[in-house]
């Protein structure tokens, strides 16, 4: 059946080598998921109409053997009553029935045999399936810090080296550029040593006026 060589493809395939051989292992995965969806919806049909073709097989085996038996019966009370040929008539669609029944049953274990082949198809699928979706969600926790890992390079290279950066830079001259010229200043507001030398002088100077003033006010006086 085409459908379980596909079915046993898909089982058979390795999530893992897949991953690491496709371009894009998400995209990959992802399609492989809705393929094998798509298998294992159409498994469950067969499964199901398979059931129903068995249960139908098992009815017709049934009902050919509830008529051979009745034939039997007739047979025998055809016999009783003296009718033998009635009797003989009776045993040969006995017999019909009963290779009707003996066909019935061959097919009904042929069915059974391809319900359960379909049964383990679904179940091997549904695992691989469980397995591939995990799979995937692993790919994609993946694939997002890959992005984000690389994006935060991106970022680092972009203030690394280009205009940004070049920006950046040039702050920080100015920055410090401001402060030298404002430590500049502050030390051309500060006396330096000869002054303040001129300074006590003149102080001194005008003490010693001031003294002569009083004390000639003094003698005035």
């Amino acid at each position: 059946m085409a459908l379980l060589e596909r079915i046993g493809t898909l089982v058979r395939a390795n999530l893992n080598e897949l991953a690491d051989r496709a371009e894009e292992p998400v995209v990959m995965m992802k399609q492989l998921i809705l393929d094998m969806e798509n298998q294992l919806l159409q498994v469950k049909t067969q499964v199901a109409i398979a059931i129903a073709d068995q249960h139908l097989l098992e009815r017709k085996r049934m009902e050919n053997l509830s008529k051979g038996e009745e034939f039997q019966r007739k047979a025998e009370l055809a016999l009783e009553k003296g009718q033998e040929p009635l009797a003989r008539a009776a045993l040969e669609r006995r017999l019909s029935h009963d290779r009707l029944a003996s066909g019935f049953d061959q097919q009904v274990g042929d069915q059974q045999a391809q319900v359960e082949s379909l049964k383990d198809a679904l179940r091997k699928l549904e695992a691989k399936l469980a397995e591939a979706r995990g799979k995937c969600d692993l790919l994609i926790a993946q694939h997002r810090r890959a992005r984000a890992v690389s994006k935060a390079v991106d970022a680092a290279a972009a203030l690394d080296g280009t205009q940004a950066g070049a920006r950046l830079r040039r702050l920080e001259d100015k920055v410090h550029h401001a402060d030298a010229v404002s430590q500049a200043r502050a030390d051309l507001l500060q006396p330096g040593s000869e002054e303040q030398l001129e300074r006590l002088e003149k102080e001194d100077k005008i003490d010693r006026m001031l003294a002569e003033l009083k004390e000639r006010k003094r003698l005035t006086s």
